[in-house]
């Protein structure tokens, strides 16, 4: 069982599994390998010049293997609740987690079929989002969304940073107390 399971490794996925499993927390990330990023060229994601979208998708998730996170290629085809939280299915094979964080970029199927609100998008050429808090909560309790998928802005490090606000508050949930992680240089 895992403590998060994060659907898609895009910026924002990567991003929340990130600080996840530097938080310890037990992290699945399924992922697709259809990111909109992959497609990208990026000279306006801070502390970086230039990146290929590929690049940067690659980086995010050894940033988050170096913690622990754990990632499986395949496409979350069903989504069904669990004694302690929820199952998601793939080609073959199943995995349960008591959080779920979805960072599905512009595809929100997978919404339709646990009943999570939708609502239309106002993000050019993005026809529908998950329904969500300021928090990233969706209507369905232990579900939340990040990225694009929750209304967020398709720039990278707009998503990326929607990914790791989302991933501190399901930390602090589970925690019971406002989590932060802020590193020190050292000496």
């Amino acid at each position: 069982m895992y403590d998060i399971i994060v659907i898609g490794a895009g910026p924002a996925g990567s991003s929340a599994a990130l600080f996840a499993a530097k938080a310890g927390k037990k992290t699945l990330v399924i992922d697709n390998d259809q990111s909109i990023t992959k497609r990208a060229w990026v000279e306006n994601h801070y502390g970086v010049l230039e990146i290929a979208g590929p690049d940067l998708i690659e980086l995010g998730k050894k940033q988050a293997a170096k913690f622990g996170a754990e990632f499986i290629t395949g496409k979350a085809i069903k989504i069904a609740k669990a004694a302690d939280g929820f199952q998601v299915e793939i080609e073959g094979a199943h995995y349960e987690g008591k959080h779920l964080i979805l960072a599905t970029g512009v595809l929100t199927d997978l919404a339709q079929q646990i009943g999570i609100e939708t609502k239309p998008a106002t993000e050019p050429r993005i026809k529908t989002i998950y329904a969500t808090t300021p928090e990233g909560k969706t209507s369905v309790e232990g579900i939340w969304a990040a990225g694009t998928a929750a209304g967020v802005s398709v720039h990278t490090i707009i998503t990326a940073g929607d990914g790791a606000k989302v991933a501190i508050n399901v930390i602090s949930e589970i925690n019971g107390e406002r989590y932060v992680d802020h590193d020190m240089i050292k000496s």
